[in-house]
């Protein structure tokens, strides 16, 4: 997605030209930063992993782990950027706990001291390989919500979350899972599906509830194969998809061997959810189903993923760095350095807002005239690098997929919309889905 004129590494401000910048003001409108405190180290190597590369962003003496100064500096701005009364942080990375339990007593010092009235919450992203007794009373204690990274059964979860030296992870993520579920730390569980695990829907689903997890996420894996003639950066990965520009020739990338089949994702969400809708209602939250009931109900917001446009959702780097977004942590899309310009600027930058713009300015006709546009609005424009049936370039690789479910869920969506707006419980629909239906699926 750059010019190809940049450099290896992200060209950064020196070191005596940072400063403290002025506690911003409340941002137009509210935003969220994912925290990376400690950049793209991890103690795992997932198979899958699209982040962990982005140490070639970086000097290879860099110190990895975001400075007490900066630290307080993003906490203080953030908190005094967001214009509602609470305040979410999200930290992830990487492995964050690599960072120690007292670096984020510090996070929660920082946050009393410049909370200025307003209500904080944390949410922390983790493996949980690396959870103790010493982890779990603080989590416990603070109020932390954690996403637990798990992806199926010892052998589905094995077959690819391996630490560094390629050994099996199952074992010490359930070691981490007992140490939350012993101090009742809300968590919920995040499950990647790739090419292996697609395979297995209804034995992760059951897998996810009999260790007690009540809130499901599913994440796509759609990484495409290294194309050094296409690799814009110099690097030895290649940058996502331009908004702007189609590619010279008309094929679709060539997909890396672990992402998810195009059309099998469909399938897989399909399959929980024939499960979920017949006797886990009110039960079991899967997040992309929550999602899809407030898009029935014509309610705005939710996961940026799908919604119409985008550009609220920022990443932060251990370097104080700030990105369009997680997943476009190249140098064309950064917007600046935390301890020069505040975030809520950044957040209500021009670039900002044009990349969120153009979510929904360049979305194909194809996906315009799509009976269930409304649902998906296009997905996230990373995964936007395939061509239209009538030859426009910018359709989502899991365009497939979407079209497939949200068409399927339909009639059930239908059903607990009106239980909602009736003031009933949505749970209901359990009962009132025709036994057709539920035979059909």
């Amino acid at each position: 997605m750059s010019d190809g004129s940049v450099n290896k590494q992200i060209p950064e401000e020196p070191e005596e030209a940072l400063f403290q910048p002025a506690i911003s003001e409340p941002a137009n409108a509210p935003f969220h930063v994912m925290a990376k405190a400690i950049g793209p180290i991890c103690n795992l190597d997932c198979k899958y992993c699209f982040y962990l590369e982005k140490e070639q962003l970086f000097p290879e003496n860099e110190k990895w782990k975001m400075s007490e100064e900066k630290l307080e500096v993003f906490i203080r701005d953030y908190i005094a950027a967001q214009p509602s009364k609470e305040v979410s942080f999200a930290f992830q990375g990487g492995e964050p706990t690599l960072l120690g339990v007292n670096y984020f007593r510090k996070v929660v010092e920082f946050q009393k001291k410049h909370a200025n009235g307003k209500q904080i919450q944390n949410a922390f992203q983790t493996n949980g390989t690396l959870l103790d007794d010493q982890w779990g009373a603080f989590l416990a204690e603070n109020n932390f919500l954690v996403g637990l990274s798990i992806d199926g059964p010892e052998d589905v979860h094995n077959a690819n979350r391996v630490d560094k030296k390629g050994r099996d992870t199952y074992k010490e993520v359930m070691r981490g899972l007992h140490i939350l579920r012993k101090y009742k730390v809300e968590f919920n569980t995040l499950t990647c599906v790739n090419a292996d695990t697609v395979q297995h829907p209804v034995k992760i689903y059951k897998f996810l509830k009999s260790i007690g997890s009540k809130y499901l996420q599913f994440i796509p894996i759609v990484e495409r194969e290294v194309d050094t003639a296409a690799a814009k950066l110099g690097l030895d990965f290649a940058a996502p998809p331009d908004l702007e520009k189609a590619p010279e020739n008309n094929e679709n990338p060539k997909m890396s061997p672990l992402a998810v089949p195009a059309e099998a994702y469909g399938e897989f969400l399909i399959k929980i959810f024939n499960e979920w809708v017949k006797r886990d209602v009110g039960k079991v939250y899967v997040q992309l189903f929550d999602v899809a009931l407030s898009k029935w109900l014509h309610i705005p917001g939710g996961l940026c993923y799908f919604a119409e446009t985008c550009g609220r959702a920022l990443a932060m780097e251990h370097d104080g760095a700030v990105y369009t977004c997680d997943h476009y942590v190249y140098p064309k899309y950064k917007l600046g350095n935390l301890m020069n310009t505040s975030l809520g600027k950044l957040a209500d930058s021009e670039q900002a807002l044009q990349f969120g713009r153009d979510k929904s300015d360049k979305l194909p006709k194809y996906c315009r005239d799509c009976s269930v546009r409304f649902a998906c609005n296009g997905e996230c424009p990373k995964h936007r690098f395939t061509w239209t049936p009538d030859g426009e370039w910018g359709l989502n690789y899991l365009c497939p997929s979407y079209k497939k479910f949200f068409k399927h869920i339909d009639k059930p969506m239908k059903i607990m919309a009106d239980l909602y707006r009736a003031q009933r419980a949505p749970a209901e629909v359990m009962t009132l889905l025709p036994k057709q239906w539920q035979r059909n699926s």
